[in-house]
C-alpha cells in the first residue's frame, strides 16, 4: 500500500472514530443561537454558509432582542420580543484536522522526506464574543490560537450599530461597523473573509500570489464603515481602513511591515434578489490602498495597489434542500513605484465552486480557482520562499519562472451529525503551481506533488 493510499485510509478511519465516539448529550450550541434560542440552523445551512435569515441578523448588527424578527414571507410581528440571557455572550469553536501530499517535502538539510500525513491537535483554537451589547449594538469577535504559531492572536472581528428607516418609500437597515479584515462584514459568501474553501489544511504550500483584497490585509489593518439594505435588494457600503501592525508599536518607523499611508477605501455594491424557489445576489467590491514596502519610511513613496471585484452567487431550493452556485472574479494592477519604479503588474484571482446541500446536515462542493498575473522574478521570487535556513533553497515554495500562475480544483464533502459539529473531508489538485505545472520551484517539485488530501473535525459549543 503506498504512502497516499495510507493516509487516505488513516483520515478516514479518523473521522469514523471521531463520529462514532460522539454522543447525543453533547451537543451544545454557539452564543448567538443561545440569544436568539434558535437552531443554528435558522442562520446556516452548513456553517459558516449563511440562510437569508443568517443574513438579515448579520445586517441588523447581531441583534435580535428588542425588535420583530424579520423573514421573508412572514409578516412583522409573528415573532415574540427575545430576551437575552443572562449569560456572557460566550462560544467557542474547536478544529482538528490531518493533511497528506501526494509527495512530502525535502529536508533542505540532507534531502530526505519531511513528515506527510501531519496532525494538527488542535488545527485552530478559537474563542468568540458574539451577540449582543445593547438594543442596537452587536459584536462578532473571535480570539484564535493556531498550532503552527503557538499562540493566541486577535481573528475576524465586527463591532456594529445599527438602527431601521426609511430610503423614499422602501424599508431600509443602515449600520455602523469596526472590522479588521476588508469584506469580513459582508453578508455574501462570495466574497474572500468568508468564500469557500472554508477551512483548509495549514501545513502544505501555497500559492505564492494573492490580491491585496484576498486576505493580505486580514487582522493588519482597523477600518470604519457604514451599510445600508434597502427595500429587501440594495446593499451599499463603504469603510476606511489604516494599517494596524500587531506586536509593533506607534509611531510606524522604517522598520515596520509593509503599511497603509493615509486611508484605503473599501466600496461594495450588490444586489439581493427572491423569486420562486430561487435566490441570486450579484454585486461589486474592491479596495485601493498605498503600501510603503517593508523598510521604507512610512514617509515614502508607496506602492498602489487598486483591487476591483465582481462576484455573485444563485441558490435553488428543492424542498429542504437546496443547489448553490457561487464566485469572484478580482483583477488587480499595481504600480510598484516604491518597490520597483517604473513598474505596474497585474494579478487576476477567479474563483467558482457550486454545491448540492442536503438540509442542513450534508453538502457536497466542487470549486475551481485560477490565478494570472505578470511575470515578475523580483516580486515572485525564483528562489524558494521562505528560506530555512537563511539563504537555503526549500523545495514546494518558490517559482523558477516569476510567474504567478496558479490553477486547480477543490472536491469537499461535509457531513453535520449534530448542528454544531461538522467532519468533513476535502481534496484539493493542482494543474499548474507559481507558474508552471512540472518542476515549477527549479528544484524537481511539479504541481500535482502539492496535491493534498485534508480531513478535519470542526466542533462549535
Amino acid at each position: 500500500m503506498n504512502s497516499f493510499k495510507y493516509h487516505f485510509l488513516a483520515i478516514t478511519a479518523t473521522i469514523g472514530a471521531m463520529l462514532l465516539g460522539f454522543a447525543p448529550s453533547a451537543y451544545a450550541v454557539p452564543s448567538f443561537a443561545r440569544q436568539t434560542g434558535m437552531a443554528c440552523a435558522a442562520c446556516h445551512t452548513t456553517f459558516p454558509e449563511l440562510t437569508e435569515f443568517g443574513r438579515m441578523f448579520k445586517l441588523n448588527g447581531y441583534v435580535l432582542t428588542g425588535m420583530q424578527q424579520l423573514e421573508s414571507g412572514q409578516q412583522e410581528g409573528t415573532y415574540p420580543k427575545l430576551k437575552i440571557n443572562e449569560i456572557p455572550p460566550l462560544s467557542a469553536m474547536f478544529m482538528t484536522g490531518v493533511s497528506s501530499m501526494s509527495k512530502p517535502l525535502q529536508d533542505p538539510g540532507d534531502g530526505s522526506n519531511t513528515q506527510n500525513g501531519n496532525f494538527e491537535f488542535p488545527q485552530q483554537l478559537s474563542l468568540f464574543f458574539a451577540g449582543e451589547i445593547s438594543e442596537h449594538m452587536g459584536v462578532f469577535s473571535q480570539i484564535t490560537y493556531t498550532h503552527d504559531t503557538d499562540h493566541f492572536s486577535i481573528d475576524n472581528t465586527d463591532f456594529r450599530y445599527v438602527a431601521h428607516g426609511k430610503f423614499g418609500d422602501a424599508d431600509a437597515i443602515y449600520g455602523l461597523t469596526i472590522n479588521n479584515n476588508p469584506t469580513v462584514e459582508d453578508v455574501y459568501q462570495g466574497t474572500p473573509a468568508w468564500g469557500f474553501p472554508f477551512i483548509s489544511s495549514p501545513v502544505t504550500p501555497s500559492p505564492i500570489a494573492s490580491t491585496l483584497i484576498d486576505g493580505t490585509l486580514a487582522q493588519d489593518v482597523a477600518g470604519v464603515g457604514g451599510y445600508t439594505f434597502i427595500a429587501d435588494h440594495w446593499y451599499l457600503g463603504a469603510t476606511l481602513y489604516r494599517s494596524e501592525h500587531a506586536a509593533i508599536s506607534e509611531p510606524y518607523g522604517s522598520t515596520a511591515p509593509p503599511t497603509i499611508k493615509g486611508l484605503a477605501p473599501y466600496w461594495r455594491f450588490a444586489f439581493h434578489n427572491d423569486f420562486g424557489h430561487n435566490e441570486s445576489e450579484i454585486g461589486i467590491y474592491g479596495i485601493q490602498a498605498n503600501i510603503t514596502p517593508t523598510g521604507a519610511s512610512s514617509t515614502s513613496t508607496g506602492d498602489k495597489f487598486t483591487d476591483n471585484a465582481i462576484d455573485g452567487y444563485f441558490e435553488h431550493f428543492i424542498g429542504g434542500d437546496s443547489i448553490v452556485v457561487r464566485g469572484t472574479y478580482i483583477h488587480e494592477k499595481a504600480d510598484l513605484d516604491a518597490s520597483a519604479p517604473g513598474t505596474s503588474d497585474t494579478l487576476n484571482t477567479l474563483k467558482l465552486n457550486g454545491g448540492y446541500h442536503f438540509g442542513s446536515y450534508a453538502a457536497v462542493i466542487l470549486g475551481a480557482f485560477r490565478t494570472t498575473g505578470s511575470t515578475d522574478t523580483a516580486r515572485y521570487a525564483p528562489s524558494p520562499v521562505p528560506p530555512t535556513p537563511p539563504d537555503a533553497p526549500v523545495p514546494g515554495f518558490g517559482s523558477a519562472n516569476g510567474s504567478p500562475d496558479t490553477t486547480g480544483w477543490i472536491l469537499q464533502g461535509t457531513y453535520l451529525p449534530w448542528q454544531n459539529v461538522q467532519l468533513g473531508l476535502q481534496y484539493t489538485w493542482y494543474n499548474k503551481f507559481n507558474g508552471a505545472s512540472t518542476n515549477y520551484d527549479a528544484l524537481g517539485r511539479d504541481a500535482k506533488d502539492n496535491n493534498t488530501l485534508f480531513g478535519y473535525a470542526w466542533f462549535m459549543w
